[in-house]
Formats: structure tokens, C-alpha cells, sequence
């Protein structure tokens, strides 16, 4: 069963997920969790690996990160909206995680066009590989919304992992992503977050999601999340129609080869996965 450490620590998450703009500070976490400071920030760094404040901030900015690039929100609102009392010292914290100021990293990072806009010389170019990949049983958390908030899901699932010490049965982790969000509206794709599992029983409260494998397409991205519809769009609008091949009916996926907790954005390493007939 769940227990109520892992309760806490998931409400704590999501309350930061929700309120990046609000007072995040260890007492209005504390409260969130009902434990007292001092205990609450012991508990958190021992179940999770990072403290609060690092929490806090990998969150915040990596939401700056994708409104800089997926928005027109001025730098000012974005500072405002990820809690930053002015915007020198929320372009100051994001150097220091992005290796750019927020107007360097909008104008290397701005999605390209509509694909049907574009010539092929206009695409980035990212390495692309043909693999027979296995199936996979997938434990997973389902999403309904925004792709780029599917990372809410993702800081729950790991969680869980953590409270339940999970990880002797987990070997990678997994994005599924249902729907085009060219397509549907964006309050209504749906996503799941998951996590290769490898034990007997599904724990509780994780849906099974079977991931079938086969001949796949796998383009290497490098770098920050907020840059990945620029490799999806290279992916479909460049190589795709150059490769003679045909996708199946089955959805996308992305497997995470390391963490944002414990890597720099810009060395972030994404397999976005095509599956082929």
C-alpha cells in the first residue's frame, strides 16, 4: 500500500507543478505536506535526492525553458509566471542551468514553422537509426493535456518509485505520446508517462501498458525538452519522406536516457522513437 510519506511527497510535487508563480518557500511546502519544517526537508531530500529548493527551481525554470520557446510571452511575464521577483535574477538562475540567458536560448531554441513551409535545407539535422526493437511492459501514469506538462507525471511515477523502492524492477524510462498535437486540441492529448518494468505484479495504483516492438525509426535528440518538437518536426518533414519508409499505426514514444535531475539540459539525451511497417 501507499504509504503516507509517498502521499506527501506527490502532493508537494503537484502543489509545485501547479503554483510555479506562488510561494514555494520550505514553511508553505512544509504545510503542504503537514510535517514540520525541520522534518519535512529531511524526508524530502532522503526520498527524492534533491532538496526543496533544488526541486523548486529545476521546475520552475525547465517550464521558463518551454514558454520561452513554445509562447510569446515577453521574458518579463516568463520571470514573473515561473516566481522570479525580477527578471536579472531569474536570467541569472537560468544561465547557470541552460548555459544561456533566456534571450540566446529563444533564439537558438524557437520552433521552426509549420512543416508544410519549410524546405528541407530549413531542418535541423539529428541522427536517425533503424532498430528491431523488443516489446516492452510498461508501468505508467496516464496524462491528458499539454505534452510539454507531461513532466508533472513523470516527478510522480518517480516518486513512487522512490517511496516504494521500485527501482531494483525498473530499467529505463518511457514518454508515449497518443496524439498529433498539430491535430487535437492541446487540453485533450493524451500522454503517458511510464517506466520499464521488469518485476511480477504492477504495483498499485501504475496502469499496465503494453508497448509492442518491431522495426522502429530512432532519431538521437541532445539538449533541453523544449527543443524536441524542432526534432519531431526534422523527424516527419525531413527524414521520413526521404527514407522510403512507412509508419505503423502506432504511436510515438521518447526513451530517456538520463535524468534532469542529475544532468545539465543541454547533455539531455532523448530517443524519439517511430515504429515502421
Amino acid at each position: 500500500m501507499p504509504n503516507s510519506y509517498e502521499d506527501r511527497i506527490l502532493r508537494v510535487l503537484n502543489y509545485i507543478h501547479d503554483n510555479p508563480a506562488g510561494d514555494l518557500s520550505l514553511d508553505t511546502l512544509a504545510d503542504v505536506a503537514a510535517m514540520s519544517r525541520f522534518h519535512w526537508h529531511r524526508v524530502y531530500r532522503a526520498m527524492t535526492g534533491e532538496t526543496c529548493a533544488q526541486a523548486v527551481r529545476r521546475i520552475r525554470l525547465h517550464r521558463g525553458s518551454i514558454w520561452l520557446v513554445q509562447s510569446d510571452r515577453t521574458i518579463d511575464q516568463v520571470a514573473t509566471d515561473c516566481g522570479y521577483l525580477n527578471t536579472a535574477s531569474f536570467a541569472r538562475a537560468f544561465a547557470e542551468v541552460f548555459g544561456a540567458r533566456p534571450t540566446a536560448f529563444r533564439a537558438a531554441g524557437r520552433l521552426l514553422p509549420p512543416v508544410s513551409d519549410l524546405k528541407s535545407g530549413d531542418f535541423r539535422m539529428f541522427p536517425v537509426t533503424i532498430r528491431n526493437e523488443p516489446d516492452r511492459r510498461l508501468a505508467t501514469l496516464h496524462h491528458v493535456g499539454p505534452y510539454y506538462k507531461i513532466g508533472k507525471v513523470f516527478e510522480t511515477l518517480m516518486a513512487i518509485c522512490e517511496a516504494r523502492s521500485l527501482w531494483p524492477n525498473i530499467s529505463g524510462a518511457v514518454g508515449v505520446y497518443c496524439d498529433n498535437p498539430e491535430v487535437i486540441p492541446e487540453d485533450k492529448l493524451n500522454s503517458r508517462a511510464g517506466l520499464i518494468w521488469q518485476g511480477a505484479d504492477m504495483p498499485e495504483g501504475l496502469e499496465e501498458y503494453h508497448l509492442s516492438g518491431g522495426k522502429t525509426a530512432v532519431m538521437i535528440y541532445k539538449g533541453p525538452y523544449a527543443g524536441l518538437a524542432d526534432a519531431y518536426r526534422s523527424l516527419f518533414g525531413d527524414w521520413l519522406p526521404k527514407s522510403g519508409e512507412e509508419p505503423a499505426d502506432m504511436p510515438c514514444y521518447e526513451l530517456s536516457l538520463n535524468s534532469p535531475r542529475d544532468t545539465a539540459p543541454e547533455d539531455l539525451l532523448t530517443e524519439i522513437c517511430l515504429p515502421l511497417k
